[in-house]
C-alpha cells in the first residue's frame, strides 16, 4: 500500500490519473445530483411539523457534512505534507480550501433560512451555527495565509500547522448539540443505529451527499492538476502535456 501512495504522489503519476477520474467524478455528481433533487425536492413526503420547509436540509445537510469532511482531508494531508514532505499533498489541501469555505458559507445560509420559519430568526449564536460560523473564518484565515507568505514551502509549512491547530473545531460542532443547549437539533442520521428519519426522505438525502462528495473531488482534481502544472512547468513532462494539447 505505501508503494502505491509513493507512486501516487508522482506529480506525471497523479496528474495522468485526475484525466481520468475527473470526467467520472464530474458526471457522477451532476447524475446523483438530478436523482437527489428529484428525491427530496419532488417525491419525498411534507414533514409533519416543518412542512416543505424542510426541503431545504437537501441542501444545508450535506453542504454541512461536506465543510466538516473537506476541513478533515486538509488536515490529514498536511501532516502528510510535515511528516514526509509530499508537495503533492500540499497541493490537494490548499486546492480544497475554497471548496471547503464555499460548502461552509452555503451551509450557514441555507441554515439561516430554515431557521427563519422554524426559530423565527435568520440567525441565533447557537453553539453549533457559532462553531460552523468560526469554521469558514478558520478557512479563510488559512487561504489568506498561504496567499500572504511568497516563498511556497514556508507558506505551505505554515498553513499545514495552521489547519493541524484548528482541527479542533471539528469534534467541537459534531458535539456541540451534545454539549451545549442548542436551539439546532440533533442528528437524525445515524451509521450505528437506526436513523431517526424516514427512508422516503433519508435516500434522496445520502443520494445529495455523495452527490456533494463527488463534486469536491471532480472540482479538487482540476485545481490541483492546474497547481501542479504551474508549480511543475519547467519540467520535461509538463513540456511534453503541453506541446501535445
Amino acid at each position: 500500500m505505501w508503494t502505491w501512495l509513493h507512486k501516487l504522489g508522482s506529480p506525471k503519476i497523479f496528474y495522468n490519473l485526475a484525466n481520468r477520474l475527473i470526467p467520472w467524478f464530474g458526471w457522477g455528481a451532476l447524475l446523483l445530483m438530478l436523482y437527489g433533487l428529484y428525491g427530496g425536492l419532488v417525491q419525498a413526503p411534507a414533514d409533519y411539523q416543518q412542512g416543505d420547509s424542510f426541503r431545504i436540509m437537501y441542501i444545508h445537510v450535506p453542504a454541512a457534512w461536506m465543510s466538516l469532511f473537506i476541513y478533515m482531508v486538509i488536515a490529514f494531508c498536511s501532516a502528510v505534507y510535515l511528516i514526509w514532505k509530499i508537495t503533492l499533498a500540499d497541493i490537494i489541501a490548499r486546492a480544497s480550501a475554497p471548496i471547503g469555505a464555499s460548502f461552509t458559507f452555503l451551509a450557514l445560509v441555507t441554515g439561516s433560512l430554515w431557521g427563519k420559519p422554524m426559530w423565527g430568526t435568520y440567525w441565533i449564536w447557537d453553539a453549533r451555527l457559532t462553531s460552523e460560523l468560526l469554521l469558514l473564518f478558520i478557512y479563510l484565515g488559512y487561504m489568506g495565509l498561504g496567499s500572504a507568505i511568497e516563498d511556497r514551502r514556508v507558506a505551505a509549512r505554515a498553513c499545514a500547522l495552521l489547519a493541524i491547530v484548528c482541527v479542533v473545531i471539528i469534534p467541537i460542532i459534531h458535539y456541540s448539540v451534545t454539549w451545549w443547549n442548542t436551539l439546532h437539533q440533533g442528528s437524525s442520521v445515524s451509521v450505528m443505529n437506526q436513523s431517526s428519519i424516514d427512508k422516503s426522505m433519508l435516500v434522496p438525502l445520502l443520494v445529495m451527499a455523495f452527490a456533494f462528495k463527488f463534486y469536491y473531488v471532480a472540482v479538487v482534481l482540476v485545481r490541483a492538476r492546474t497547481d501542479l502544472l504551474f508549480q511543475e512547468r519547467k519540467t520535461n513532462w509538463v513540456r511534453k502535456v503541453l506541446v501535445n494539447g
